[in-house]
């Protein structure tokens, strides 16, 4: 398997870094998604305070991995399908991977403006803190809308998006899935 992959020509796989680029950042964000739910659930006190600067400093590199990923996309543009589809199937598909694009920036962008403004200090697990924003809670709470709904959406689009992997695995049976995973 190479190191690097250039612009994907139609079947071919990916390289090591778009696949390790690919699901340390699905790890994460999914593990994130689960860890905000976990905390929205367990209610305030000292325990969500501890855990909630865990969240953030993760959160920060959620957003140096994922500017990566998102960068990485942009230079390498998007690979071709390995299947024919219906155009609807191809729209779809394009319009999934860019959701998940913006997802993975606005989810840890909207999580650091939202503390930020709101007077609350983001440190990367103690060894330094990120620049504060000036304090507005009004800014905060409409952060904290976007950093909710983009959760919630994200929970949903990476739902739509690993059922059409395993439909291409299990029902089209194509390489879609295994060029991702290094096996095609």
């Amino acid at each position: 398997m190479s190191m690097r992959s250039g612009p994907i020509p139609n079947g071919a796989r990916f390289g090591a870094i778009s696949i390790i680029n690919h699901w340390v950042i699905a790890a994460l964000i999914i593990g994130m998604l689960a860890f905000g739910l976990y905390l929205d659930a367990m209610g305030r006190g000292p325990d969500q305070l501890a855990l909630l600067q865990i969240h953030k400093s993760i959160g920060v590199l959620v957003l140096i991995l994922g500017a990566w990923r998102v960068l990485w996309r942009i230079a390498r543009g998007f690979p071709e399908e390995i299947a024919e589809m219906p155009h609807w199937q191809l729209v779809a598909s394009r319009a999934v991977h860019i959701a998940l694009l913006i997802g993975i920036l606005f989810m840890p962008i909207s999580g650091y403006i939202t503390s930020s403004t709101g007077g609350h200090a983001i440190s990367l697990f103690g060894l330094f803190d990120l620049p504060a924003l000036p304090e507005h809670k009004a800014v905060s709470a409409a952060a904290a809308w976007v950093h909710f709904v983009v959760a919630y959406a994200l929970i949903a689009i990476i739902g739509v998006h690993v059922l059409a992997a395993l439909k291409h695995h299990i029902i089209d049976r194509d390489a879609t899935l295994a060029r991702m995973i290094g096996s095609a």
